[in-house]
């Protein structure tokens, strides 16, 4: 079983090709499922920061990093506030993929999130990649702790940060109590993941449509979370009519979150609410839905 499931990404999930599958129906003959995954996190102030907007002066780093740090900070003091207002407006809750450690560093976010009915999902205790932890157990478990401690009830949901993960890593989560996980972006409905303690289910996730690759690394227009978005949309709502399909969509407030890029976000809510036979869930409850179509 450990070169099995330890060492083998396709012995945990097995090529299955979408037509070949075991139909799946939405409620009310939806043929998309919409999710929003709004990452919040807490960049720590001693270290090199996770992404760059500035480039050092003359190639050399300096701690702290002050305006790199500033970047990510206006996103947790003004970005996220704008996302809670363009979702709460349109009665949308997202899932949200926080840092362990942010329920600390900043509980009126949390707390907003809370009480907006979100789905918390374990993003780490902090924002560093699995393989450079000394313990991954006692981060997973420290995460799962605060959150349940914070708004009652364990998270079902996690997402590795920056999706990294190590042979073991989802053997423990699925050890923890998560039941979904975010990193495998492999599909466009959920799929199970073998574990040693039973399935822990992939919920579509993405890449693409994800602001820190569209705005951070490929530097796209402000423009391009509603171009892409739209158009993957559209894509997905065609194919729908013959299976169902899972959208993502991937926000953090530093990014999308800024005056320039928040339109363009409010745009593309308003275009898929533009259409019927969408249910716009959380990682939560597109989970739920997919454990009566498919029992373990």
């Amino acid at each position: 079983m450990s070169e099995t499931l330890g060492h083998s990404l396709r012995g945990r999930i097995p090529y299955q090709p979408i037509h070949r599958r075991p139909a799946l129906k939405l409620p009310g003959g939806a043929r998309v499922a919409v999710w929003t995954i709004v990452n919040v996190e807490n960049w720590l102030t001693e270290g090199a920061m996770p992404r760059a907007v500035l480039p050092p002066p003359m190639g050399q780093p300096l701690l702290p990093d002050v305006p790199n740090w500033a970047w990510h900070e206006y996103g947790n003091r003004v970005g996220f506030w704008r996302f809670l207002d363009a979702l709460e407006a349109r009665r949308l809750k997202a899932t949200f993929a926080v840092n362990g450690i942010a329920c600390e560093t900043y509980p009126e976010i949390c707390a907003a999130a809370r009480d907006a009915g979100w789905d918390f999902m374990g993003h780490g205790f902090v924002q560093r990649p699995m393989h450079k932890l000394d313990d991954q157990r006692a981060a997973i478990r420290k995460t799962v702790e605060t959150i349940k401690a914070f708004t009652g009830k364990p998270p079902r949901g996690w997402e590795s940060p920056g999706l990294t993960e190590t042979d073991e890593t989802i053997d423990i989560l699925a050890e923890e109590g998560i039941e979904y996980v975010a990193d495998w972006v492999l599909d466009d409905q959920p799929v199970p993941i073998a574990t040693r303690s039973g399935r822990v289910v992939s919920v579509p996730y993405t890449v693409e449509v994800n602001d820190v690759v569209i705005s951070a690394v490929q530097q796209q227009p402000s423009d391009e979370i509603l171009r892409r978005g739209r158009d993957q949309f559209d894509r997905l709502y065609q194919e729908g009519a013959t299976t169902p399909r899972v959208m993502a969509i991937a926000i953090h407030p530093y990014l999308t979150g800024v005056p320039h890029r928040i339109k363009y976000l409010e745009a593309l809510y308003d275009y898929i609410l533009g259409h019927g036979n969408v249910v716009m869930w959380t990682g939560a409850e597109i989970l739920d839905w997919y454990k009566t179509q498919v029992p373990a």
